[in-house]
């Protein structure tokens, strides 16, 4: 789930650039004009952990901020956009229309959209529009609406391929800000958060989930090409994190922080390892944080009470590495919408719930040690490339940090608005 409210632009900006791959996708032709760089086609990007490898980003910025390529107005919604092979899909909403615009990556020129009838409404008055950016593999385009509704797209026009309706067909009670759990692709098949509950359930009104039980379709396997249910696993109801895949031991996993913990299992058949239960007791509480998989770790984290924890896992069984102690007030980290970036043996993440509270941190990933600290820079997100951070916090101030485990380093900063000059 994307952690910023709509500015109503987006600005493309000179830090990475896209790449014409060598690898040609057969019927996807390829728009990109650029030799050298990597696409960005899902949450987190290629690697799913908000890694990038470009290397020889721009580090000292003129004083009106980096170059602006283009920029566009937006509809209501959280998603970030995603890019694949010279196209940038963007999901947003307009008036009763989730919409998808496929542009022009190094331009923003439309190429085509795609919209469908949506009635979601927010519980709490935030925006109505979508949560999870689009998903590209290969030919295909995947949405997941704040609704709930799943559809399958055909990159080059936009021609749907196949949808689903997650909440009819599994059952699904609304969740406190809809869906906002982005899909990911494992081999033929695409991996859904969907959260369903028996028929019992069904008339339970939305947001008082205390009542609602699961019917085992905390994670649903589609096949990719047709739609079709693979398998169904997990009694979990959904979350706002992100399915996250893994290989340790020379084994597929897949880690899920579901609502009411970090549920873990066979991506290949739906068979369930083991459950972690990590959840606060409040009602409201949400696990929106990816978890971090380095090694045989990984790490989980919210920001409503018991904070983070560090698992090991294998084959053979798993065992906790260290916890943050339910009974102290201070958590080594506690993220909220943001996923932390492990780097050369240190978390960095944006730890805490509330706007005016919120610090950037780095941490120990062996002890979950707090090594600096920051207050005053609001909720934001961070990517990692060539040593540094790209920092973007929630009203749009952009800051560029450097990897340091040390102390906070600030290398540049600007502001982007709608009226920048640049």
């Amino acid at each position: 789930m994307q952690n910023f409210r709509s500015t109503g632009v987006l600005a493309l900006i000179l830090l990475t650039v896209p790449a014409r791959g060598a690898d040609a996708e057969e019927g996807v032709e390829d728009l990109r004009t650029r030799t050298d760089g990597v696409d960005w086609p899902g949450f987190l990007g290629p690697t799913g952990d908000s890694k990038s490898p470009e290397r020889g980003i721009l580090t000292r910025w003129p004083t009106t901020g980096p170059k602006l390529v283009w920029q566009r107005r937006l509809g209501e919604g959280y998603a970030m956009p995603s890019v694949s092979r010279g196209r940038l899909f963007l999901f947003d909403r307009v008036k009763d229309d989730a919409r998808l615009v496929c542009l022009q990556s190094e331009t923003g020129r439309l190429l085509w959209e795609f919209r469908y009838k949506t009635d979601y409404e927010d519980l709490y008055g935030y925006s109505n529009g979508p949560r999870c950016c689009p998903v590209v593999d290969h030919q295909r385009v995947y949405l997941y609406g704040a609704e709930g509704m799943l559809h399958c797209l055909r990159v080059t026009d936009g021609k749907m391929l196949w949808k689903v309706d997650t909440m009819a067909t599994f059952g699904v009670v609304q969740n406190f800000f809809g869906v906002g759990s982005t899909p990911v692709v494992q081999g033929d098949q695409l991996i859904v958060q969907v959260g369903g509950s028996p028929p019992a359930a069904r008339n339970i009104p939305p947001g008082r989930l205390n009542e609602v039980t699961s019917n085992g379709t905390a994670i649903v396997a589609f096949d990719k090409r047709t739609g079709q249910v693979r398998y169904r696993a997990g009694q979990e109801l959904a979350s706002y994190a992100s399915p996250v895949l893994a290989t340790i031991d020379r084994r597929d996993w897949c880690f899920l922080f579901a609502r009411g913990g970090l549920l873990v299992l066979n991506p290949a058949d739906g068979r369930v390892d083991f459950h972690y239960p990590w959840r606060s007791r409040k009602l409201e509480s949400v696990n929106a944080s990816n978890p971090v998989v380095v090694g045989n770790e990984v790490f989980i984290s919210e920001t409503y009470g018991p904070g983070s924890s560090l698992l090991a896992v294998g084959k053979s069984g798993w065992e906790v590495v260290w916890r943050d102690d339910p009974q102290r007030r201070g958590k080594a980290m506690q993220t909220h919408w943001n996923t932390p970036i492990h780097v050369e043996g240190y978390l960095y993440g944006s730890s805490g719930r509330h706007t005016q509270t919120a610090e950037l941190r780095c941490i120990a990933w062996k002890t979950g040690e707090i090594q600096w600290s920051v207050p005053g820079l609001q909720r934001c997100s961070l990517m990692y490339v060539d040593g540094h951070f790209v920092c973007l916090s929630e009203y749009g101030k952009l800051r560029l940090v450097r990897a340091n485990p040390q102390r906070y380093e600030l290398v540049a900063e600007t502001t982007f608005s709608e009226a920048d000059p640049n």
